[in-house]
């Protein structure tokens, strides 16, 4: 029960990594918050979780949204008193689209929720984690946070955003009692393959001229696994830094 006393707040957990880490978490023993634009699915998440002996509640958040992040917070509060963990996992893909095609839409959609979102539930949280010195933020990066070419310009910008916000966080606050890293996924088996529609023919190329190298897909579990080592005072002396989790795809 490594996280035994802990309220977690996880978004986009309806689903993929964010379903299999809140259920990996109410096992280690926490109140989790299970937060996603999906209620009634996040709800079914809840359930599950019940059944099992674990404590959670779903919380229908856009997190592209203040006022939905503010409710968020606000609501894990009121529920379970206060907030130790935070998992900044709701994300959507680009449709592959190159820097020739992109449009201030896509761009700013994709940056509303892969960057604004997570920035916006830390600015949240941290008053919170400073008052007790002590806290947790683990952020879903990916792998095309770390390389150019994973996905199309907007969601590759967006995630190398989250791994700087990441850094930054995570050293400016390490003498308070907080931490803050990230995780970045290789090629997972989750859902978010359900936010791209008619990709860009020529991005979608470029993007999978390396795939063949892919040792293998991961599961949700897996990622899971890493952010429960992440969350734990396992990692007390892991700070401000990104864990690849991609099987070696990127090590080539």
């Amino acid at each position: 029960m490594r996280l035994s006393g802990k309220v977690a707040v996880i978004t986009g957990a309806a689903s993929g990594m964010g379903k299999a880490i809140a259920e990996l978490y109410a096992a280690e023993g926490a109140k989790v918050v299970v937060s996603d634009l999906r209620v009634d699915t996040a709800q079914t998440v809840v359930d599950g979780i019940g059944e099992k002996g674990g404590t959670a509640v779903a919380v229908a958040a856009n997190v592209a949204k203040e006022e939905d992040v503010q409710q968020l917070i606000d609501t894990a509060v009121e529920k379970f008193g206060t907030v130790d963990i935070l998992v900044n996992n709701a994300g959507i893909m680009d449709n592959f689209v190159p820097a020739a095609d992109l449009t201030d839409e896509l761009w700013e959609r994709i940056f509303a929720i892969n960057t604004t979102g997570p920035m916006r539930t830390i600015r949240k949280v941290l008053p919170l984690f400073l008052e007790k010195k002590a806290g947790v933020i683990v952020n879903i990066a990916s792998a095309g946070g770390l390389f150019g070419s994973r996905a199309g310009a907007a969601y590759t910008a967006s995630k190398h955003a989250v791994v700087g916000l990441t850094k930054n966080v995570g050293f400016q606050y390490a003498t308070q009692g907080i931490r803050c890293n990230a995780i970045a996924p290789g090629g997972v088996n989750t859902n978010i393959g359900t936010s791209i529609n008619a990709p860009s023919p020529f991005g979608m190329e470029r993007a999978m001229v390396g795939i063949q190298v892919n040792p293998r897909a991961g599961e949700p579990e897996e990622i899971a696994k890493v952010a429960l080592f992440l969350a734990s005072d396992d990692s007390s002396f892991v700070n401000g830094t990104v864990v690849t989790a991609d099987a070696g795809w990127t090590a080539y």
